[in-house]
């Protein structure tokens, strides 16, 4: 089995080639999915972000907007945050694997793949990727981003061209979806 990771900054499509894998039959873990689920589920989760940050959950579940205002842009808060959330995800990914351990290929989508480390558990990463142009066109159309949010987003997540340059595997999402499509098969074919 060849454990693919998946990355990319922001905007960049990686929720777009994830699917193509997933249309192919390839089993996907989406860490981000990871994350919601366990700030819905997991009481050990919730109970030690309640200790970190106070009142932060509405109806039993982690509230984004309470989390993130708790956070208040500080990296100390990150860093507490990242202490709690990344183990419950790196064991949640593992039940993942070990779930689908018959599978010739697995993905795992991981946002912050190379900023977390991850890629040292992984047999080859595949970075999405387009011009800077193309990115911010797309993140600035989402309902409620600023060139501000975004300028943020972007500081906490390695360089676009850095992560290029640790890559086994590139596909530059600015081509068409068939072309994406294409890409995404031929990385099959060669990896399972």
């Amino acid at each position: 089995m060849i454990t693919l990771g998946l990355t990319g900054s922001i905007g960049m499509g990686k929720s777009t080639i994830a699917a193509m894998f997933a249309d192919e039959g390839v089993p996907v873990w989406d860490a981000d999915g990871a994350v919601h689920r366990l700030y819905a589920e997991s009481q050990t989760v919730k109970d030690q972000l309640v200790a970190a940050f106070g009142d932060i959950l509405t109806d039993g579940v982690v509230d984004r907007v309470k989390l993130s205002a708790a956070l208040n842009g500080e990296a100390a808060n990150f860093e507490r945050l990242n202490a709690i959330v990344h183990p419950a995800t790196v064991s949640d990914r593992q039940h993942f694997v070990a779930q689908h351990g018959d599978a010739p290929l697995i993905v795992v989508d991981i946002p912050l793949l190379y900023e977390t480390g991850a890629e040292a558990s992984l047999d080859k990463v595949l970075v999405v990727s387009a011009p800077a142009d193309v990115q911010a066109a797309r993140v600035l159309a989402r309902a409620g981003m600023t060139a501000e949010k975004f300028a943020t987003i972007l500081a906490r997540q390695m360089p676009d061209a850095d992560k290029r340059a640790r890559a086994d595997f590139i596909i530059d999402t600015s081509q068409s979806l068939d072309d994406c499509r294409n890409a995404v098969r031929a990385l099959i074919e060669k990896l399972a």
